[in-house]
C-alpha cells in the first residue's frame, strides 16, 4: 500500500519530510536559464528551466527525505510546456524512489471528479483499449467542500490503483477561518470534514495502521491540529506552514502520533530558494545545490530533535 511506502521511507530516512517543488521563474538561479535563452518559444525554455531546476534539487535531496510535493499551478502557469516539465518531474522523481504528492487542490462532483482522479492518480483507455497512467502521482491533495459525491471518486480510485489523497481540512493560511472554522450545529466546519475523512481512513489501513485516506492540516494552528490529531488517529498528516509560513517545530508536533509517524511536514520556498535572503539568482550552480543540501538537513535535523524531545523511545526510527 502506498502509506506503507511513505512510512517506510519515513523510517529508513530518519525524515517525515516533503520538499515542496514550486519552481518559480523569477527566483530559479540564472544558471539554469542561461541555456535556453535563444530558444524561439518562449514557454518551452521555461519548462525545460523547470526540469532542469527540479532534477537538481531531486538529485540533492533523495537520500534525504521520502517524499517530493509539487504544486501543479507552477506548471498549469506556462501551459503545455509546463505541464511536460510537470509530467518529467514526477517521472523523475519516482525514478529516484520518491513518492510523489501532487499538490493539486482537485474537486468537482461525481463523473467529473472521478475523471480528475482517474486522470491524476488512475488509469485511463486509450484508442486501442489498453489501460494508460496520464500523470501516475501517488498522492493528490483534494478539495472537500463540495460534498461526499465529490470526495468519493477520488476514495475509490485510491482503493484500485492504490494511491492516496490528503482532504483540505484546516489550511495554513490566514483567512482559512473565514469559512473553516465557522460553527456549525456547535462545532467548527473543519470537524465535520475531519469526521468524513476518519470515516474513510478507519476502513482502509496499511500494515502500519494508517490510511492514505489523509488530510491536510497547517502548521500555523497547533491547537487545532492536537484536536484533529484525535479526531483523525488513523489518517496521516501533509503539514503546510512550516517555516517561511511561520509554523515552527513545536507546533507540527501536535501533528504527530507518539510512534514519530501520522504526519511528514511541507517546505518549499524554505529549502528550494534557501541560498539567499534576497533570491541572487547570480549564485552558482554548486552554491546553489549546497544551499538545498543543508537546508534539508538542517529541517530534518531540527524536526528529529524535537520528535525526540517530545516522544523519547516511543519513536519507530
Amino acid at each position: 500500500m502506498i502509506i506503507d511506502r511513505l512510512i517506510e521511507g519515513i523510517i529508513s530516512k530518519k525524515s517525515p519530510i516533503v520538499v515542496g517543488l514550486d519552481p518559480n521563474i523569477e527566483y530559479i538561479p540564472d544558471i539554469y536559464k542561461c541555456p535556453y535563452a535563444d530558444m524561439n518559444d518562449g514557454l518551452e525554455a521555461i519548462g525545460n528551466v523547470i526540469f532542469d531546476f527540479n532534477k537538481d534539487v531531486i538529485d540533492c535531496i533523495y537520500n534525504y527525505v521520502p517524499a517530493v510535493k509539487p504544486q501543479i499551478a507552477y506548471y498549469e502557469l506556462y501551459g503545455m510546456s509546463g505541464l511536460q516539465a510537470f509530467y518529467k518531474t514526477v517521472k523523475y522523481a519516482k525514478e529516484k524512489g520518491l513518492v510523489v504528492i501532487e499538490d493539486g487542490k482537485r474537486n468537482d462532483i461525481s463523473e467529473t471528479a472521478t475523471a480528475y482522479a482517474k486522470g491524476h492518480l488512475g488509469t485511463v483507455t486509450d484508442l486501442n483499449g489498453l489501460k494508460i497512467k496520464p500523470f501516475d502521482v501517488d498522492f493528490l491533495t483534494v478539495n472537500p467542500y463540495l460534498g461526499s459525491d465529490g470526495l468519493t471518486p477520488f476514495v475509490e480510485i485510491c482503493k484500485e490503483h492504490d494511491k492516496g489523497i490528503f482532504v483540505l481540512v484546516k489550511t495554513s493560511n490566514k483567512s482559512s477561518g473565514e469559512f473553516q472554522d465557522k460553527i456549525c450545529n456547535g462545532r467548527p466546519l473543519y470537524e465535520f470534514v475531519a469526521d468524513y475523512v476518519n470515516q474513510q481512513a478507519d476502513s482502509y489501513v496499511g500494515k502500519y495502521g494508517y490510511s492514505p485516506v489523509g488530510a491536510v492540516v497547517g502548521a500555523t494552528y497547533p491547537q487545532i491540529s492536537q484536536s484533529l490529531r484525535s479526531l483523525m488517529p488513523k489518517s496521516f498528516f501533509l503539514v503546510p506552514g512550516f517555516g517561511a509560513q511561520g509554523g515552527n517545530p513545536q507546533d507540527v508536533m501536535e501533528c504527530f502520533n507518539s510512534d514519530g509517524l501520522g504526519a511528514i511536514i511541507n517546505s518549499s520556498r524554505g529549502i528550494i530558494y534557501s541560498y539567499s535572503d534576497k533570491y541572487d539568482v547570480s549564485v552558482s550552480r554548486d552554491e546553489y545545490i549546497n544551499s538545498v543540501r543543508v537546508s534539508v538537513l538542517d529541517m530534518k535535523e531540527t524536526i528529529l530533535d524535537e520528535l525526540k524531545k517530545k516522544y523519547k523511545n516511543e519513536l519507530m526510527y
